[in-house]
């Protein structure tokens, strides 16, 4: 077996001092630099949120009708069905903002605000009761698609009875 000895050419000054590397890096920087910047100054500055945005499920109270969903009293006919809930509450830390909930609803008063900053200091804070998901909610029934599809089949239905 032969040994091949091979033989290194020497370093150019550039290569030494790695200064094209250093350029092209500076110029990566330079071209970035001058770009506009993407990012937003948060609490002062809010991202443009999407119309069909799922951020935080409440309950939202129909101004039409007198008892809100589970607010039935114990004396009447429809006090005891079979599956309703003995206590309703959502727990955010566990929510992954599917819409499921929304989904199923039989009283259709669950939806998903376009809120989306829900801060809480304990665990307990992010479990929300039925007050809780009322208060976050409100009474909003003409900010929502669901209630202007609603309407739309209420109009088509009168407007076919005439």
């Amino acid at each position: 077996m032969a040994i091949k000895i091979v033989v290194r050419r020497p370093l150019t000054f550039a290569e030494r001092t790695y200064l094209p590397q250093i350029i092209a890096g500076l110029k990566v920087t330079w071209d970035n630099m001058m770009r506009p910047p993407v990012t937003l100054q948060y609490p002062d500055e809010r991202p443009a949120i999407p119309k069909n945005y799922r951020g935080v499920p409440t309950l939202v109270a129909d101004t039409n009708i007198r008892i809100t969903p589970g607010e039935i009293s114990e004396t009447s006919d429809n006090a005891h069905v079979e599956k309703a809930p003995k206590e309703f509450e959502i727990n955010m830390l566990r929510c992954i903002y599917c819409g499921l909930c929304q989904e199923v609803c039989p009283e259709e008063a669950i939806f998903l605000q376009s809120q989306y900053s829900l801060t809480g200091l304990t665990r307990e804070s992010m479990v929300n009761n039925k007050a809780k998901l009322y208060e976050l909610g409100g009474t909003l029934p003409d900010n929502h698609h669901k209630w202007d599809k609603k309407k739309e089949e209420a109009e088509k239905q009168a407007g076919g009875q005439h």
